[in-house]
């Protein structure tokens, strides 16, 4: 397997307001716990914090990788030349796709704090997934890595 030309990588993070929220999280746990005394107070605090700083981390841990003749998008990996033509998606119209324009049967690596998207038809006829809908701050770069795997591999 080869490089490709343009090569990509992103990760699916978190804003930093859901740390923030992590911490409070921490507080509430401690304020529920302030009647049972100073360590256990100490213990909700650290535990709520910890908690939902785990989860917040692992919701945003999904990665988009393009490598090689390879498109890996979270737990998925398809070959690039199962990829159709892309569509970049900007906020109005990623909204639609998650929404109403939706299909039952896409694969949707779909996280709601990230507005923009690409919507990448998949053009296998063995696969019954119609498209691609993978949120990503930059849909523009991540097409044109598609694109440039694809002509690399062809």
């Amino acid at each position: 397997m080869q490089l490709s030309a343009t090569p990509y990588e992103e990760r699916l993070t978190t804003p930093r307001s859901w740390w923030l929220i992590s911490f409070l999280v921490g507080v509430s746990f401690a304020l529920i716990l302030l009647p049972f005394g100073t360590l256990p107070l100490l213990g909700g605090l650290v535990g709520g914090t910890a908690a939902a700083a785990v989860v917040a981390s692992a919701y945003g841990s999904p990665r988009i990788r393009v490598v090689g003749d390879q498109l890996i998008a979270g737990e998925a990996k398809i070959p690039v030349s199962a990829l159709g033509d892309s569509e970049v998606l900007d906020a109005e119209e990623a909204r639609a796709w998650r929404t109403y324009k939706a299909d039952t049967r896409a694969f949707l690596l779909l996280r709601a704090y990230i507005p923009t998207a690409l919507r990448v038809e998949v053009t296998d006829p063995e696969d019954p997934t119609p498209y691609l809908y993978l949120s990503t701050r930059e849909p523009e770069r991540l097409a044109a890595a598609i694109e440039a795997a694809r002509r690399t591999n062809a």
